[in-house]
């Protein structure tokens, strides 16, 4: 195909170490990658020779974003540029900023292409360097100093619609991106091959069956859970028979695959990414608390299906099901990718092995005067109510001579495992530990204080030596 003595260098904005801008879970580099590797595959399957920064999550240094753009194919005006970005402060829309040393056409075609999907049209503008008003204000043009280099801001990542918008309809606007530049040097435009309308690559699809969980399918397909609610954007886990699912392509992640942690990472947000728990996580890799740092890296256990598969029946709930194969509701919930306590009728679940402890994993205790289940389990390090299940009490109250079986959980961390009973309330339950409702909900990622019957939650153990 005839590109007209044009050549393009995508860049993905940030990355690695550098998320760039952040709200909540919500990170730029994510957002820059993936425009950047669609726009890149676009523009080689149109036929015009592409380069491009970075096509993985990685760090890279200042000269080497500009060594590839700089050297790859020159540096003339033929060589465009394409800076993709997420804004942040408070605005909404898109926002295309072009060099000096060129005028505002291309940067004003590709606006506008972007506002005929659907964003808001905020403007094209220079932006110079404060110190000296006759040199770009970013380095990516004003050190690429003969190419025709743009930065493209798709959206604000703090802003609500905006979020919506990145994360539903990105592709769509980037794809507004190579028909603005495919029009502008002059080649022709082409709608993407088993992309759908949000480009969306429809050539690996899979309609989901009676039982299958996001979890399952990722499982067979070797993909995380993550990635199937990217691609398919949807906003929960819930799945509707014959419903039309795009498999990502991913490498498989095998038993001992690794994840360096990143800014705004949380030990929950990466479980379930993966598919796995919390305490998983912490017992794969032997952490002493919930605290991660960047750069950390992470070992990802394997999940394997249990053997046990559970058909829903009427009358079920998920406390029913737990309490009937000694497993927590957060197990299951968290093996079957559930978002809630609600079940169907039929429905397919797994129910993850029994952890329960064992019959000889005890210590036997004489209650002696001034006892409680409080002071009995702190001397213990474990929990009143683990005392009271395994002794099958119905209360608090104990006899001076009463035996009783202390259950021996390791407890030597800086947390403890509690379970949610009924009647539980996050301040009930911060009260009897000693600490307030903002520490447990900070450890636990918590937004609200409801809690859910059979919910795990960690507490800072107050005996650790930590």
């Amino acid at each position: 195909m005839n590109n007209n003595g044009y050549r393009i260098v995508v860049d993905a904005g940030h990355g690695g170490s550098d998320p760039g801008a952040v709200s909540g879970n919500l990170r730029e580099k994510d957002f820059t990658l993936k425009a950047a590797n669609y726009m890149y595959n676009r523009f080689k399957e149109l036929g015009v020779p592409v380069a491009i920064t970075r096509d993985l999550d990685t760090t890279l240094s200042r000269a080497e974003r500009l060594n590839t753009m700089r050297n790859t194919f020159g540096n003339d005006s033929k060589v465009l540029v394409l800076s993709n970005h997420i804004n942040a402060g408070g605005g909404e829309g898109a926002e295309v900023v072009y060099p000096l040393r060129t005028n505002a056409n291309l940067a004003t075609m590709i606006l506008n292409e972007i506002g005929n999907r659907g964003q808001i049209k905020r403007k094209v503008y220079q932006r110079v360097l404060p110190e000296n008003p006759s040199k770009d204000y970013y380095y990516i043009m004003r050190e690429t100093p003969n190419t025709t280099a743009l930065l493209i801001e798709y959206g604000f990542i703090d802003n609500i619609n905006d979020q919506r918008k990145l994360q539903n309809n990105l592709l769509d606007y980037v794809e507004g991106v190579v028909k603005a530049v495919s029009d502008y040097i002059g080649i022709n435009y082409k709608l993407p091959n088993n992309f759908d309308n949000n480009g969306n690559d429809m050539s690996n699809l899979y309609t989901v069956k009676r039982g299958d969980t996001l979890y399952s399918i990722a499982n067979n397909y070797n993909v995380t859970v993550q990635s199937l609610k990217e691609i398919n954007n949807l906003l929960s886990d819930n799945l509707a028979i014959g419903q039309t699912l795009i498999i990502p392509t991913e490498e498989p992640i095998s038993s001992n695959d690794e994840y360096i942690v990143q800014a705004g990472d949380t030990l929950y947000k990466i479980a379930n990414d993966y598919g796995t728990s919390v305490l998983e996580l912490i017992n794969y890799n032997n952490l002493p608390s919930t605290i991660l740092s960047i750069g950390q890296a992470l070992k990802i256990p394997k999940i394997e299906n249990s053997n046990i598969v559970y058909i829903v029946k009427p009358g079920d709930t998920l406390y029913g099901i737990a309490n009937t194969y000694n497993v927590s509701v957060d197990a299951i919930k968290n093996l079957n990718n559930l978002s809630n306590n609600l079940l169907s009728i039929g429905q397919q679940l797994y129910i993850p092995e029994s952890t329960t402890v064992s019959e000889t994993d005890y210590v036997v205790y004489e209650v002696k005067p001034g006892d409680t289940l409080y002071s009995i389990a702190k001397e213990y390090n474990t929990i009143p109510d683990a005392i009271k299940e395994y002794n099958n009490l119905d209360q608090d109250l104990l006899v001076i001579g009463q035996i009783l079986q202390i259950p021996t959980v390791e407890t030597q961390t800086e947390y403890i495992v509690y379970q949610v009973k009924p009647g539980d309330t996050l301040y009930r339950i911060a009260n009897n530990y000693g600490i307030s409702v903002a520490q447990i909900m900070q450890l636990n990622n918590l937004t609200s204080t409801l809690l859910t019957i059979g919910e795990n939650l960690l507490i800072p153990n107050t005996t650790s030596d930590y």
